[in-house]
Formats: C-alpha cells, structure tokens, sequence
C-alpha cells in the first residue's frame, strides 16, 4: 500500500497547539523513521525541518553514507527516509512533561500514518520512548545508548535501531552506525505480511 501525498514537508497536515513548530519532513513512504527529541536538541526552528543544526547534520551525512539520504542540508533529499521529533512544537529550553505527553498523539498518528519498517531514534529520550511503546522490552534498555547505539531490537512490527545522540559521537559511532544501516539494507528487513491468501485468485498482497 502507497500513501497518498508526495509532499515532503508535513504530508500529513499535521497541527499541533503551537505557534511554531518543526513538522516532519521526507518520503511519506518511507521504509526508515528517523525519531528525534525536539526542535531545541537537533534544530529546525529556522529551517523547518528536523536535524539542521550542528549536530543533526552530523547524523545527516552519517545517512548519506548509509543510503537513506540523498544529500545533506537544510533541505535534504530524501531516499526512503521520514524524519521528526517527538515534540514538534518549538519551546523555550526543554518542553514539560506534560507537554510530552499532549504531543504524543501528533507523533503517534504520524508515525503510524509513515509506517516505516525500521525505527531509528536518536538520543537517549526518543530511544526510551520508541522501546516503551514500540517494542516488547525494557524501557531500561534506553539507560545504555551508546551499547544500544547502531545495534538491531525487534519491535512490534518495526525494526529499531538506537542511534547514540551525534553530538556525544567519539571513536567509530559513525561508521557503526553507517555499517549496520548498509548490513541491514543486504537483507529482507521488510515488515510485511502476504494477505494473498484472502483473495479469491490467490495473487500477492503484502500489507505492513
């Protein structure tokens, strides 16, 4: 199944209660998502689109290398590749509790609307969230990101790959993260189930 939309930044129309926000923004048929914190962690309150400040156009190029994007920048090129936040809206410092929380719909019906087969959070919150509610695991997993970072945990109906926060990256981060993206990209990651078989000729049709 397609989506609808061909538009890149917020296919979805999404609305959240702010005044300024990072929607966001890629291929809303993508087969990876791209999760971060918030517009004050990775940037986009001047560009408009997650991941362009410093260091989320480190974790860009880290992509382009891996395949999942075209070319870096305020406005990437995306190939097979969404990218948000879970909360979109642009605040001063760290956003509430309480405002997580009345984002996590926005987020959630987004994530959801992509069905991408391979979750990518990044950052030690966006990862505890991601294994909370899209995984069958311990939360407590999100304690060690950078033991998690660039390694596979299977979700429910997702892949997940933690991703270490770019600006704490020392040593090979990147290219652990570049090389298990390439790895995962040699082999059947689709999440896909064939329903061919409720159909009255037999024929194929895989459905996430």
């Amino acid at each position: 199944m397609k989506n609808v939309t061909d538009r890149t930044s917020n296919p979805f129309g999404m609305r959240p209660p702010c005044d300024r926000y990072v929607a966001g923004y890629g291929d809303a048929n993508a087969d990876f998502h791209v999760v971060g914190d918030h517009p004050g962690v990775h940037g986009g309150a001047d560009s408009g689109v997650p991941f362009t400040n410093g260091a989320g156009l480190r974790l860009q190029r880290a992509l382009v290398d891996a395949g999942l994007l075209a070319s870096a920048g305020e406005r990437p090129a995306v190939n097979r590749t969404f990218l948000s936040y879970l909360h979109m809206c642009v605040v001063e410092g760290t956003p509430t509790e309480r405002e997580y929380v009345e984002m996590e719909r926005f987020f959630d019906a987004e994530l959801r609307a992509i069905a991408a087969h391979v979750l990518l959070p990044v950052g030690e919150r966006a990862t505890r969230h991601v294994i909370e509610q899209y995984t069958a695991r311990s939360p407590t997993l999100a304690d060690d990101v950078p033991g998690l970072h660039g390694t596979e945990l299977l979700g429910s109906g997702f892949l997940v790959y933690p991703v270490r926060d770019p600006s704490e990256w020392t040593g090979d981060d990147r290219d652990r993260l570049v090389s298990a993206l390439t790895d995962l990209q040699s082999t059947d990651f689709y999440r896909e189930v064939d329903l061919g078989r409720f159909l009255p000729e037999g024929d194929s049709y895989r459905v996430r």
